[in-house]
């Protein structure tokens, strides 16, 4: 569980142990299963990452529900998008192992997630991430009841591909953007899961960036992802 599981389900857990020790039974009852939801919701689990080269793992657990082609900055790509529904850990994943070169807060609406307009209007966390083959975009997208996503990375920071990179709190989106020559491996209503389940592949170019012996490593190997949180 992440330490914001603690923050936000010791108080009602607490407070409930006080309402059953006043006999206060119906309230201790809502505060104790509350507290169990929000431990819940903060669960952290392990994964099994994938190994092998051009490997793009889902950055987040949830339900596919767009696949589409989409340019981004002009360049020629496609774009997964999954909806985190409230029981869906929200523990987000970097896609692949490569170099934040840049981490943009864009602050927005909080529509519903589900609905289109959430990729460009809601509050987000854009990330992009260079890897061997090129640059790959994704987002962390606020929705109707998610009021706050955070990143606990920087731009210039190194990630394993299915490192935990940040978490969106009570239901919310996730976008992935690639470029045309990746392979989408994943269809609309497919259920995925963060850091273990393969979105696409897309093969490094010739000539193309090398990695660091570090990232290499990881990449190569079937582990499961231990990256830290601050």
């Amino acid at each position: 569980m992440v330490k914001e599981g603690y923050t936000f389900g010791v108080p009602p857990l607490v407070l409930g142990g006080v309402g059953f020790l006043l006999h206060w039974y119906v309230a201790a009852s809502v505060l104790v299963f509350l507290a169990a939801f929000v431990f819940s919701f903060f669960r952290d689990p392990e994964r099994i990452i994938p190994a092998g080269p051009g490997t793009v793992v889902s950055p987040a657990d949830g339900r596919v529900v767009v696949v589409t082609d989409e340019d981004n900055a002009g360049r020629v790509g496609q774009r997964v998008s999954i909806f985190l529904a409230i029981w869906n850990v929200h523990v987000n994943r970097s896609p692949a192992a490569g170099i934040i070169t840049a981490l943009e807060y864009r602050p927005g609406k909080f529509l519903a997630a589900m609905r289109e307009r959430a990729s460009l209007e809601n509050e987000q966390n854009v990330f992009t991430l260079s890897t061997d083959a090129g640059e790959i975009v994704f987002k962390q997208i606020a929705g109707l009841i998610a009021r706050r996503v955070v990143s606990w990375k920087k731009a210039g920071e190194q990630v394993a591909r299915g490192e935990r990179i940040g978490l969106v709190r009570f239901g919310s989106r996730v976008d992935i953007w690639l470029p045309r020559e990746a392979e989408i491996l994943v269809k609309v209503g497919e259920n995925v899961k963060g850091g273990s389940s393969v979105l696409a592949r897309w093969q490094a170019k010739p000539g193309g960036q090398k990695q660091s012996a570090t990232s290499t490593a990881v990449m190569d190997e079937n582990l499961t992802a231990t990256g830290k949180r601050p």
